[in-house]
């Protein structure tokens, strides 16, 4: 089983989910995705991940990702897990979550660690670009849950920096300055970036955020 790389093209599926059979390409369509697996059904941290995800999904729809989730468990547990999460996190589940029992996309996406548990998944989040590429790979243990704060952070950078020539520096938020790509030199980025650029060092010139 091959270990999955940024860059690498995000393997396709079908699978069973809590909102029927779904192909990933298909749901994701010509947008943005997000795959985040979870070790099991009935977990405490997981619940409050889901929870949180369902309130964020209006933030990943205005910029056009789609969320979808993954347990080893069954539909039918699924559908249990769900009416849990609702009443203890106060919102509604609004996105599938895969019903991988025979960890078909488990193993496809690399998700089971022999380290941290032999048969269930590891707490692994993909962000997968409109061109089905690999954009974002983060692996949790199963003590510490998910910032989806962050998640909103690194879609806005990768959207960012995926139409223009810049990268962001640490700690960025949308909104804030960026930093110039080093292959385009100061006097071409003067012309290009509206907002000025500053020179801090030849390698390290800021200007502010086009999208902003």
């Amino acid at each position: 089983m091959a270990t999955l790389r940024l860059g690498d093209t995000a393997p396709d599926f079908t699978a069973e989910t809590s909102q029927g059979v779904l192909g990933l390409y298909d749901y994701i369509g010509d947008g943005w995705g997000i795959l985040f697996s979870h070790p099991a059904d009935f977990t405490p941290v997981c619940t409050t991940e889901l929870g949180t995800a369902a309130k964020f999904k209006d933030e990943f729809a205005k910029r056009n990702v789609k969320m979808m989730a993954l347990s080893v468990d069954g539909a039918a547990s699924h559908a249990e897990w769900i009416k849990d999460i609702n009443e203890t996190q106060n919102t509604v589940v609004n996105f599938p979550i895969i019903a991988d029992e025979d960890r078909k996309v488990s193993d496809l996406y690399d998700m089971i660690h022999p380290n941290a548990n032999d048969t269930l998944t590891v707490r692994s989040v993909f962000i997968i670009g409109p061109d089905k590429k690999i954009k974002l790979i983060l692996t949790y243990p199963a003590s510490t849950g998910r910032n989806f704060y962050e998640l909103l952070r690194v879609i806005d950078s990768l959207q960012l920096t995926a139409n223009h020539k810049v990268a962001t520096p640490a700690n960025w938020e949308h909104g804030e300055r960026v930093v110039v790509s080093p292959a385009i030199p100061t006097e071409e980025a003067e012309k290009l970036f509206s907002g000025g650029v500053e020179e801090i060092k030849p390698y390290l010139r800021l200007t502010p955020d086009p999208t902003a």
